[in-house]
């Protein structure tokens, strides 16, 4: 039969964005359909880390200038743990960075998913490959022979050959297709506000991650962003929310309004809407990315960091080998689930070690007292401090965090 394309793509967030550029790059066609008219919103802590900066550097080292060059965009240095002692352990990703040039890129950003995502989505229909329908829902999404019958909220059904999914952590395709449920020990919820005034933010945009005792092994947050405003929120599992009978909004307000530090930074501090919430499917167990004819992406995936909360960088990592093994698909004329696994061992050979030991050191962060431990003793160490500080890009030396080994050497070092 007669296909309207060969690829769907359902999402124009990172992942499905980033699936649509590479796809361009490679010279193949795809329909990109959205709920959503861009630049919208899309609830979020709003870092871009080092993971987004390489995945648009290896499509093109462009992408990252005019990334830079955006004023929307704040360059980030570092961030900043704070344990539920109070102990700051501030880690610079590159510990000579205030010795830079003028000039020279910053590892991270942080830029509203509002002006983030739409820069992306730019960059990806510039290639003039995407057919993009934004402002359609998926209502239901139907096997055919050879393919997919995908229907939207307005118009006719589309059909195509391979479908990649990543339409976010309440993916239509990955419970249609996969059979996804929400398992709350993988899964968080957060809330987030856009804030004026906060007091004291770090003068090279640290991201500050506060891991309050009564929010372990969660953490509140504060992200600086362009034109003196910050992205404030908290988020933890949602099975610990169920057993603890918590309302996260309630929770923050009593968190600004009360705790000393808090109180003090937020004095002044104006809201800019109210608070909103989101969940975060965690990549903390390993599950199926594809089957016959799709593949899922980023969020729809649940390939969040469980330790960091990251899910940008991972869901462009997983648009990039998405829109690969697509092409692959076509080219050997194969869309069975057997063929597009390569596509789950390319995720996972590249992410999975990393989720593993995230979820390892999220479990590590409930234990305040061992956590206090660690911060004060890393802040007093620079050679503790420097393995912290390359901890989130090299995972040699995430692995050393997880070893008992580690905390031993911990116990007795010295200053």
């Amino acid at each position: 039969m007669a296909f309207d394309t060969d690829i769907i793509i359902l999402g124009a967030g990172p992942g499905g964005a980033t699936a649509s550029l590479v796809l361009g790059k490679l010279g193949y066609r795809c329909i990109l359909i959205d709920k959503a008219s861009f630049p919208r919103d899309k609830i979020c802590g709003d870092a871009l880390s080092g993971k987004v900066v390489d995945i648009l550097r290896k499509i093109d080292p462009a992408l990252v200038d005019r990334l830079a060059l955006d004023d929307r965009h704040l360059p980030c240095w570092g961030l900043q743990f704070i344990s539920p002692a109070g102990d700051v352990l501030e880690v610079p990703f590159r510990l000579d960075y205030k010795q830079r040039s003028a000039s020279e890129r910053a590892p991270g950003y942080i830029a509203r998913r509002q002006d983030f995502d739409h820069f992306l989505l730019n960059e990806a229909l510039a290639q003039g490959n995407a057919d993009f329908r934004p402002g359609l829902s998926i209502r239901h999404i139907e096997r055919i022979d050879g393919g997919f019958s995908v229907s939207p909220s307005q118009g006719p059904a589309l059909t195509c050959r391979l479908l990649i999914a990543a339409d976010g952590a309440h993916s239509v395709a990955a419970k249609a297709l996969a059979g996804r449920e929400l398992e709350p020990v993988h899964h968080s919820a957060a809330v987030r506000g856009y804030y004026t005034g906060v007091a004291d933010l770090h003068p090279d945009h640290f991201i500050e991650l506060h891991y309050l005792r009564d929010l372990v092994p969660g953490y509140f947050w504060i992200f600086p962003l362009p034109g003196g405003r910050a992205n404030v929120g908290l988020g933890l599992r949602s099975d610990v929310i169920a057993k603890r009978r918590l309302d996260l909004k309630k929770v923050f307000q009593q968190t600004i309004e009360n705790h000393p530090e808090f109180k003090r930074r937020f004095a002044h501090a104006e809201p800019e809407g109210p608070l909103r919430g989101f969940g975060l499917p965690l990549g903390s167990r390993k599950r199926s990315l594809s089957g016959d004819g799709y593949l899922l992406v980023g969020d729809a995936a649940s390939l969040i960091d469980p330790f960091t909360g990251e899910g940008i960088g991972n869901a462009m990592i997983s648009g990039s080998w998405a829109a690969k093994q697509a092409v692959a698909a076509l080219e050997a004329g194969r869309s069975d689930a057997a063929f597009l696994q390569a596509y789950d061992q390319n995720v996972y050979r590249q992410l999975g070690d990393e989720l593993m030991l995230s979820y390892q050191l999220q479990r590590l962060a409930a234990y305040p007292r061992l956590f206090n431990f660690v911060v004060r003793k890393a802040s007093r160490n620079p050679v503790l401090k420097e393995t912290i500080s390359c901890m989130f890009e090299d995972l040699d030396m995430r692995e050393r965090l997880r070893k008992p080994s580690f905390y031993l050497k911990l116990l007795f070092a010295r200053s």
